[in-house]
């Protein structure tokens, strides 16, 4: 049984690491969801505390809604309510609530509601976007802050008021507004980091109220990323200021060299380190230069982690 809102701002208060897979494709481009399915199994073997599906990682903006749906069906069933599985969804308030139906239906424990598309609002009108999309809903509702939806504290405490909302996450990385954010919600809803290669930005995130955050990093090294995770839980700076030196600067600096990196080098990396290929990204979306992928090959190996040859089938 899905997660009550409720419930999953209950989970994302205490504290959590999320990790938002891939969406596999085959070599046609076409959705690969039994590979989808093994990726997905892949993750839970290292026990996120939940996932986000379909998401920007999960190149969201490219899947049809059929696509979409058979996704996140198939991840829900995947997961087995072992973790809460939140769907992305957004576009305009009323196909937004059509995803927030369907996510209902499949049996997910909330949806990641991105921003309006192409619009510019003032304060009262993102207020407005966001609660008609809550308004009914019976699972969680996480809102993204990012790109033309930027938050003023006002609204996320108004935001925060709504039975349905379940947390908001972050995605501009201005500490000085989440800082007063986190005082006008009082504890009431879960702030999340949400920044690409989120744990650059987690110390500083943290101490500004982000309890939780999603790491797409999990995707292609998830023990690297848990180790991340519990020395930063633990206040272990030692390891952190290690692990981001090792690991995440070479990666974030190889990861800005090209915009779309962010989806694209993340998704090719899960074949360099499971040996088992997720397919291409869809355009608009560019697929990494050999070079840079060799780079990577380089920043894996030095942090230990092996990168046997990619296979276009087969199990993990």
């Amino acid at each position: 049984m899905a997660l009550t809102p409720g419930e999953l701002r209950e989970h994302l208060g205490r504290g959590a690491l999320l990790s938002f897979p891939v969406t596999p494709f085959a070599a046609d481009g076409s959705l690969d969801l039994p590979r989808l399915r093994e990726h997905v199994a892949a993750l839970l073997d290292h026990r996120p505390d939940g996932l986000f599906i379909c998401g920007g990682t999960g190149e969201f903006v490219s899947l049809s809604f059929p696509e979409w749906r058979a996704a996140v069906a198939a991840a829900v069933e995947e997961v087995g309510g072992a973790v809460p599985v939140v769907a992305g969804c957004g576009y305009g308030a009323a196909t937004a609530r059509a995803y927030v139906r369907a996510a209902e239906e499949i049996g997910c424990d909330g949806v990641l509601v991105l921003p309006p598309y192409l619009t510019l609002a003032e304060q009262e009108g993102l207020l407005a976007h966001y609660a008609s999309i809550a308004d009914g809903a019976r699972i969680g509702c996480i809102v993204y802050q990012r790109d033309n939806a930027v938050f003023a504290p006002r609204t996320v405490a108004a935001l925060a008021d709504l039975p349905a909302m379940a947390g908001f996450k972050d995605g501009i990385g201005d500490v000085e507004r989440l800082q007063r954010i986190a005082l006008a919600v009082e504890g009431r809803l879960p702030l999340m980091n949400g920044l690409p290669t989120a744990e650059m930005s987690q110390c500083a995130l943290g101490a500004a109220g982000a309890v939780s955050y999603s790491s797409a990093v999990f995707n292609f090294v998830p023990d690297l990323a848990l180790r991340f995770y519990r020395a930063w839980r633990s206040g272990d700076q030692a390891t952190v200021q290690a692990l981001l030196a090792s690991f995440y600067t070479p990666f974030c600096a190889l990861r800005e060299r090209r915009r779309g990196y962010a989806v694209a080098l993340v998704k090719a990396a899960v074949g360099l380190t499971f040996g088992r290929s997720c397919g291409p990204v869809r355009a608009p979306l560019v697929e990494p230069a050999e070079e840079d992928l060799e780079e990577l090959r380089g920043i894996l190996r030095r942090n230990g982690v092996p990168t046997p040859q990619p296979r276009p089938g087969g199990a993990e």
